[in-house]
């Protein structure tokens, strides 16, 4: 995994997508080069897959490899069965995508029976094919109240951040810096015409925080971009 500083990456599965138009929202591309062409959407099967425990153990963010402004969207219900979890993802319903490689994240909700208490193994099918595993929660968090920011390892440097808005325009990370016993994760401002959907939804921000979390447990504090989050928040699991 490289360790370069990551700027985006990810918007959720099947989430709540809206007609409609809502400036002042960072854009779900904006880890894209700029110099980037458009392209068919393309599946990967056989990539690299990765996970990481998010909402408290009731959702996994996962994270795939491809085109950044076309993140892989959950199909059906996933199911479990005997510790394994299996979740088939689709190709984002996108007539082009830019062309660059990149790790991206779909979040997806558990089905009733997971217990993040215990180890979970994870196999992707559809669009992009691979399995993973994730190691037990040492401590299992309450669960939040609805719409609370939420964050998980995917790696001993990469962490899944959840956040609420548009599910159009996933923040994107301007800077990451350590404060004591904790690491400040900031947004960028987004572009003043920055379109984005009408709708209210979880979005999946991916970023490099492995210099700045120094040991043990780690929380991030979530500014700007038009990210409300009052509180820090854990981040769960391993690295």
């Amino acid at each position: 995994m490289s360790r370069h500083r990551l700027t985006l990456i990810g918007l959720l599965g099947a989430s709540l997508l809206a007609a409609g138009a809502l400036t002042g929202c960072a854009s779900g591309a904006a880890s894209a080069p700029s110099s980037s062409t458009p392209d068919a959407v393309t599946s990967a099967p056989g990539a690299d897959i990765a996970a990481a425990w998010v909402d408290a153990g009731r959702a996994i963010a996962v994270v795939t490899y491809g085109s950044s402004s076309c993140v892989p969207v959950v199909e059906g219900e996933p199911t479990v069965a005997n510790g394994v979890v299996t979740v088939t993802l689709a190709d984002a319903q996108r007539d082009a995508c830019t062309r660059d490689m990149a790790p991206r994240a779909t979040l997806v909700p558990l089905p009733a029976g997971v217990d993040a208490a215990q180890p979970l193994a994870v196999t992707v099918s559809g669009a992009v094919e691979g399995k993973t595993r994730l190691d037990a929660l040492a401590s299992v968090p309450a669960a939040p109240t609805d719409l609370t920011a939420s964050a998980g390892w995917v790696d001993r440097s990469m962490v899944a951040i959840v956040t609420y808005g548009s599910s159009g325009c996933v923040p994107t990370v301007e800077s990451v810096t350590s404060q004591g016993e904790t690491v400040e994760v900031q947004f960028a401002t987004p572009p003043a015409d920055q379109i984005c959907t009408m709708d209210f939804a979880p979005r999946v921000t991916l970023a490099d925080i492995g210099r700045e979390a120094g040991q043990g447990e780690v929380s991030l504090v979530l500014s700007g971009g038009g990210v409300q989050v009052a509180d820090p928040v854990p981040v769960l699991g391993t690295r």
